[in-house]
């Protein structure tokens, strides 16, 4: 419908006229009155529209209107107006018969996906925890952090193997701190409550030149062991690797000293005695400035002071076993101080502990403590000094080294001195007593003993396996401890 409102301001006289649409107008309105508007003339004033329904449920809609004073409104253009709204229901499309569903198999096909990926993730971040863990808490990490960490263990983080695990580098989100993370299988002749009561023990350490061993983590037939992260990687990669850059003189007293100070620590100075049972290169690993740290405690051995010790499987790596550590399985100080003198004859003349006979022997293979002893018993000891070094080294310290060596690596135990004689030593540059000669396990003897012990692969292995470079963090956890 269309309606005219006009006013005659002379007559005043007010006309309504009404008419369906595209109808002109009438001639004749549908209502007329006289009325006086000025008297309702205000400045500004407003147009508006209203209207009122009856007992029936109408709608009104006004869509388009035009107004001017003086002349008659403009008329509207019809193509212009906006179609009246729909009336009723709308007719139900067959697409929604469709769509919906579809849309319903998607949304109960998008929940279980979600069900799913919660389970992978909780599974993914599944730990195993008991009751007696609460006490070793604050050296507990969570899974989620160090696979977070190391970016899922991806391989770009990845430093290399150890004996019984794959060892990663990370850095903790929340302090941003730099980590390496050893992950280790075990089975089921390891106590694991034993085992990580020790790896919490072990973590109370703190010294300079020991790798902090900072916590753990238990999954499934796994331990996850978390250390301070060492930039300059393993000691046996700069001694053995001959892309590696070579190490002066200078760097490799002080890197002795320092692995001396830290088996001081472990011996004497803590408040129980702690045996390393694994002192080698690879298990030495190098900070940013070059400082020697002590790690790998997976084989260490607690026990308090002024006790005895007592015997226990024999575990290591052949060349820095003592004699009678595989004659009786009893881990003293005193089988510390052997591995270290071959740890020091190593340094200095960078030499595999067990070697080929470089005297045309054919297959038989010689031990490095043997060949120091002939040399040093020839007047040629100096001889055996890394040649890398092209000469450039201390004549003086070199001597005390190797005949220090010679004497901490000695077959017979009463024969050692103690990490603090051997300090002592170091400190004061005196010169070492010529040691006697003994009479060495050959290569092929140690072999047969540690096979008939049940020894494992890896620590038969006259090549360390685990010298990787970045990290060597190894742990033998299917032996006893």
């Amino acid at each position: 419908m269309q309606v005219w409102v006009d006013y005659d301001g002379e007559a005043r006289q007010l006309n309504v006229t009404l008419s369906p649409v595209k109808v002109p107008k009438p001639k004749r309105p549908l209502h007329s009155t006289a009325v006086d508007l000025s008297t309702l003339m205000a400045d500004p004033m407003y147009i508006g529209f209203s209207s009122a329904t009856g007992v029936v449920p109408t709608r009104h809609y006004v869509l388009g209107w035009s107004f001017h004073l003086d002349r008659p409104a403009p008329p509207l253009d019809f193509s212009k107006l906006p179609a009246l709204p729909r009336l009723g229901p709308k007719p139900r499309s067959k697409v929604l018969d469709v769509v919906l569903p579809l849309a319903t198999a998607l949304l109960v096909a998008a929940v279980l996906t979600v069900i799913v990926l919660v389970i992978r993730r909780r599974r993914r971040y599944a730990e195993v925890r008991e009751d007696w863990e609460e006490q070793f808490g604050p050296h507990r990490f969570s899974y989620k952090d160090l696979f977070q960490a190391t970016d899922g263990f991806k391989d770009r983080n990845f430093l290399g193997f150890g004996g019984f695990g794959r060892v990663y580098k990370g850095v903790l989100s929340a302090s941003g701190q730099e980590i390496a993370v050893k992950m280790v299988s075990h089975g089921s002749r390891q106590g694991v409550r034993e085992f990580v009561a020790e790896v919490v023990s072990i973590g109370r350490l703190r010294h300079r030149n020991l790798v902090q061993l900072l916590g753990y983590c238990r999954r499934e037939g796994e331990l996850l062991l978390v250390y301070d992260y060492m930039e300059n990687g393993s000691l046996d990669r700069y001694l053995h690797d001959q892309h590696a850059p070579t190490l002066s003189w200078h760097e490799r007293y002080r890197i002795i000293r320092g692995v001396a100070t830290g088996l001081l620590y472990l011996h004497e100075d803590w408040e129980q005695v702690v045996i390393h049972r694994d002192v080698k290169p690879s298990n030495v690993l190098l900070d940013a400035g070059m400082n020697a740290r002590l790690g790998d405690f997976g084989l260490a051995r607690l026990y308090d002071h002024g006790t005895v010790p007592q015997s226990t499987r024999v575990v290591g790596t052949i060349g820095y076993l003592a004699p009678e550590l595989m004659r009786m399985g009893k881990v003293t100080p005193s089988t510390d101080v052997f591995a270290f003198g071959v740890f020091l004859l190593e340094v200095a003349c960078a030499q595999r502990p067990i070697g080929p006979n470089s005297g045309g022997g054919g297959g038989d293979r010689v031990a490095l403590v043997d060949w120091v002893m002939e040399h040093h018993l020839g007047g040629s000891i100096l001889d055996t000094v890394d040649p890398r070094l092209a000469g450039e080294y201390e004549t003086e310290e070199a001597t005390l080294v190797l005949k220090l060596g010679l004497m901490c690596a000695h077959p017979s135990s009463s024969l050692r001195p103690s990490m603090r004689s051997i300090m002592q030593y170091l400190d004061s540059r005196e010169s070492v007593p010529d040691p006697s000669p003994g009479r060495y396990p050959s290569y092929s003897m140690m072999t047969a003993l540690m096979q008939n012990d049940g020894f494992d692969s890896y620590v038969m292995s006259s090549k360390d396996p685990s010298s990787t470079d970045g990290a060597s963090y190894v742990t033998e956890l299917s032996g006893g401890r």
